[in-house]
């Protein structure tokens, strides 16, 4: 198990570190104007000083290695668009934990409708007529085949007319207004529950086929224990893998939901500091984006690996 941890925190650590690079290169090809708060206003040697300043006129690799040292330290720069002078880190430190809350209660949401939905799914799946997996099928194949930002506005739109009446949903968020948190959770949380009930669906519906079950039905189990311990048991080993990756994809959701209801939050934050051109804020954004999803990928190998004895840890890697 250490063994199998190992290799898939360096090969991690690995592809975060071309990712680094690779943004970080890719950013110094921008036009330079997205490190100055006032360049229309500058002459070409204050210019050629701030540049200095900020070791922009030195050569790539150094500017690279001196940009990973001030990682270390947990130095990601100023802001020069966004908030002159300020930062980076505390701005992110102001917006994540809103984020990180809204995007951990639509995975909530995800997991509470999805795992009932597609168990729900399985068992009609066995029936002649199947009422809950035809109406499933509907749900997640509208979500997969509706583009997110178009069911994201039309939450918005159909929510606000049909609860606002009863419950007074204002369309503008405030953090003190919990009626304000139900329509971004509820968008960010369809991604998640047609996924969850799509695969749980076809997994248990794979496991109840299989020998084993044919097995323990002529046994004379109880068809409460088949399901349970040995049913959905498997078949939610591989759904668990998905969890941590959910959160990036929650948080990519973010991205669109945040600013459409002008959610103070890291999602809002990306878009509007790739407006402002603010180079140092969007670069330090898409490396956290960056190392969340892969910590998301490396936590979810680890989570399928401990609960599936199956897996081989050390031998090999293809999983």
């Amino acid at each position: 198990m250490f063994l199998y941890i190992l290799k898939r925190a360096f090969r991690s650590f690995l592809t975060l570190f071309f990712i680094i690079t690779i943004v970080f290169s890719l950013l110094r090809l921008m036009p330079i104007e997205g490190y100055f708060s006032n360049y229309e206003k500058m002459s070409e040697t204050q210019i050629k000083v701030e540049l200095s300043r900020q070791n922009l006129d030195k050569p790539l690799p150094i500017q690279l290695w001196m940009f990973y040292k001030n990682i270390i330290k947990g130095d990601f720069g100023l802001s020069m668009k966004y908030r002159v002078n300020y930062p980076v880190t505390k701005i992110i430190a102001e917006k994540a934990p809103l984020s990180i809350r809204m995007g951990l209660l639509a995975m909530l949401v995800s997991l509470l409708a999805g795992i009932p939905l597609g168990i729900l799914m399985a068992h009609s799946a066995k029936n002649r007529i199947g009422v809950w997996d035809k109406l499933g099928t509907v749900f997640v194949v509208l979500v997969q085949a509706i583009p997110a930002a178009i069911y994201h506005l039309f939450v918005m739109i159909y929510g606000t007319e049909w609860l606002g009446p009863p419950l007074h949903i204002p369309t503008l968020f405030r953090e003190t207004n919990w009626l304000t948190w139900i329509l971004p959770v509820f968008s960010l949380s369809l991604g998640g529950t047609a996924y969850y009930a799509l695969w749980l669906r076809r997994y248990m519906v794979d496991e109840s086929t299989k020998d084993y079950i044919t097995l323990a039905r002529a046994k004379g189990l109880p068809s409460a224990s088949i399901f349970s311990r040995h049913i959905f048991r498997n078949a939610i080993v591989p759904i668990v893998q998905y969890i941590p990756t959910s959160i990036l994809l929650t948080l990519v959701g973010s991205l669109y939901v945040e600013s459409l209801y002008s959610i103070p939050g890291m999602g809002g934050l990306l878009v509007q500091v790739i407006k402002l051109q603010d180079n140092t804020l969007v670069q330090a954004l898409v490396l956290l984006y960056s190392a969340i999803s892969i910590a998301g990928l490396l936590v979810g190998d680890t989570l399928m690996a401990a609960l599936d004895p199956r897996i081989s840890l050390a031998k090999k890697d293809t999983v």
